[in-house]
């Protein structure tokens, strides 16, 4: 079954089409990253997700419920995590989670236990200090505390490490790590390697539109460049390595960087695995370094939108 579907969800402001015909399928309890530069559409697509914005058209599907603009009726399904989340700063982290949880008519008893356990689970138990005296870090990671104490089957986080230190980034990330297969997450964020780190799945959307969607392992093989990365041994003539190189019907470019790294474009990876150490071994010549380079997230996200428009 799946958490969040969409079907041909669409949004426009009078001409301009900021979300077009998209459609999502997240399953449950995955980490699923939403990827798009600036401006692609992802925040207006969360706020349609979470019933905060109407769609023109198109359906929405929560835990197998429809969400309509303003409706209460999936509030116990879902959470919402802003990039920037506000807070009461005269409250301490347990008033203001014992406030949020009176929202949702939490039974008192059952309120703070859970409230112990969310506080332990984001790293803030026995913090007895004002909420205005948090750091950025802290208060992120209150705000992933608020989201869960409805026990949400998807929370969304839309940007959730902006403006976060690399302590304060990893905190966050491991807290959401610690939330895979408990809960869906659908998480929008700039920070690739974030997204490289937890996420079972992604899609990238460039003006609105789906661009890709699948596992970023397949992603890879199916963007991969195909590239080795060497470093040869002292006192062995480059020149010459390269123009053999060169002659190979499995090479498509060879090029030196930092003097001392060779990096070989290939059509056919397993015949410059075989064969690279076997032409060296020929010169009797040494392999200091010999790196078959996969794709980063990054050089995914960069070839498929910069396909559809200048980057």
């Amino acid at each position: 079954m799946y958490a969040i579907e969409t079907n041909n969800l669409t949004k426009k402001f009078k001409e301009h089409i900021a979300v077009d015909q998209l459609n999502l399928n997240v399953p449950e309890g995955a980490i699923y990253g939403f990827l798009g530069r600036n401006g692609a559409g992802k925040t207006t697509t969360i706020k349609m997700l979470t019933g905060l914005s109407k769609p023109t058209e198109g359906e929405i599907l929560i835990c197998g419920k429809e969400v309509k603009f303003g409706s209460l009726k999936n509030r116990l399904d879902l959470s919402f995590l802003p990039d920037v989340p506000n807070f009461y700063d005269w409250m301490k982290p347990k008033e203001f989670l014992k406030f949020t949880g009176d929202l949702f008519l939490i039974d008192d008893k059952v309120l703070k236990n859970r409230i112990d356990s969310i506080l332990e689970l984001v790293g803030l138990h026995g913090i007895n200090k004002k909420i205005g005296g948090f750091s950025r870090g802290m208060k992120q990671r209150l705000g992933i505390a608020q989201a869960l104490i409805n026990e949400p089957k998807v929370i969304f986080l839309d940007e959730p490490t902006s403006a976060l230190d690399p302590i304060g980034r990893k905190d966050v990330m491991d807290i959401i790590m610690k939330l895979s297969g408990k809960v869906t997450v659908f998480l929008s964020s700039h920070i690739l390697s974030d997204i490289e780190r937890v996420c079972d799945r992604i899609m990238i959307i460039d003006e609105g539109k789906e661009m890709v969607e699948d596992t970023i392992p397949n992603l890879r093989q199916k963007f991969s460049h195909k590239i080795v990365e060497m470093e040869l041994g002292e006192g062995c003539d480059i020149k010459e390595i390269i123009d053999i190189l060169n002659e190979q019907k499995w090479v498509e470019t060879v090029r030196v960087d930092n003097l001392v790294d060779i990096i070989i474009h290939t059509n056919d990876m397993k015949a410059a695995q075989v064969n690279i150490p076997r032409i060296l071994n020929e010169k009797n010549i040494a392999l200091k370094k010999f790196n078959a380079l996969e794709p980063t997230l990054e050089d995914i996200f960069m070839k498929v939108v910069s396909n559809t428009s200048c980057v």
